[in-house]
């Protein structure tokens, strides 16, 4: 990986676990130094899946960003595509002398720019998706783990779709080591959010109730009249997964709020696993407290950098 002179810090990111508050981090951040923000999220991506997801576009202002609603719902994005779309949001982002900001808290997205994932493009296979049909799900994920002992996305072992879609990957990779995209030098400054468990618990109790009063079931239901099948609904994460069991009936709106309100709280810990995994594995995370103000704190780490945008 080529390198930049330790000064110059040409990317600032921002993540955390959800509702910590990297959002509004981010924007001040990108007012203070004529940033635009490029969305590290794996939903945001999905027109129509605002509140469901998160997007909160109110919270943007004038501040530009990229990487939300791109595409439609039912299209397969995928961690090669979010690499893709990031290099040449990046690239033309320093083509207008602006700073780049990646915000957001899907840790493999993240990842796949920190630590420079090389990824090869693979169209389908449908000879092998012929050959995978007939077998079963503990089959396919023996495959998948001994063509790639280093998995990174563990997700791609809960859905049978995706879990064909990691090998077909997989076994074109083995064939072919070239990189299909040519990857910027990056030198980031990444800052972390963190809270009180009990504090981001509340934190994130109360979002999701202002998201219910905001049309959050009402989102899912559309969808579903628009076409969103309530298979492709439980890919789109727990908001779309447990709201979906709702509307189909399976379980009350109370039970519904209850166990969708857990899973995110179980979610957020995930979250901040791999963020701490990203730190073992060489990553410099600067931790912000919360509880305080994130934005003065990042401030006083940025007054000791020198940013290509300055």
């Amino acid at each position: 990986m080529s390198t930049i002179p330790q000064q110059d810090i040409n990317l600032i990111v921002v993540l955390g676990p959800t509702a910590s508050g990297k959002t509004a981090l981010g924007v001040k951040l990108a007012e203070k130094f004529n940033g635009e923000i490029i969305s590290a999220d794996s939903r945001q991506v999905y027109k129509g899946m605002d509140i469901g997801s998160g997007k909160d576009l109110e919270e943007y202002g004038d501040i530009p960003y990229h990487l939300i609603d791109i595409v439609e719902p039912g299209y397969e994005f995928n961690v090669f595509e979010f690499q893709k779309q990031f290099c040449e949001t990046f690239s033309a982002i320093e083509q207008r002398q602006h700073l780049p900001l990646l915000v957001g808290g899907t840790g493999l997205y993240l990842e796949s720019v920190l630590k420079q994932y090389q990824f090869t493009e693979v169209p389908a296979n449908p000879t092998l998706r012929e050959e995978l049909a007939t077998q079963t799900d503990q089959a396919l994920t023996r495959r998948l783990k001994a063509l790639n002992p280093n998995l990174h996305n563990t997700t791609d072992l809960l859905e049978r779709d995706r879990l064909v879609r990691a090998i077909e990957i997989a076994e074109a990779e083995t064939k072919s080591q070239k990189a299909s995209i040519e990857l910027p030098a990056l030198n980031p400054l990444i800052f972390g959010i963190k809270w009180e468990r009990s504090t981001l618990k509340t934190r994130i109790t109360e979002r999701l109730k202002q998201r219910m009063d905001n049309g959050l079931i009402e989102e899912v239901e559309r969808l579903h009249q628009q076409g969103v099948s309530w298979e492709s609904l439980h890919f789109y994460g727990l908001e779309y997964r447990f709201v979906a069991s709702y509307l189909k009936g399976e379980v009350n709106r109370n039970d519904m709020f209850q166990r969708l309100n857990s899973a995110i709280h179980n979610f957020s810990k995930q979250q901040e696993k791999w963020f701490r995994r990203m730190e073992r594995k060489g990553t410099t995370i600067h931790w912000l407290e919360g509880r305080s103000d994130p934005y003065l704190q990042a401030i006083e780490i940025l007054a000791t950098e020198k940013l290509t945008s300055n």
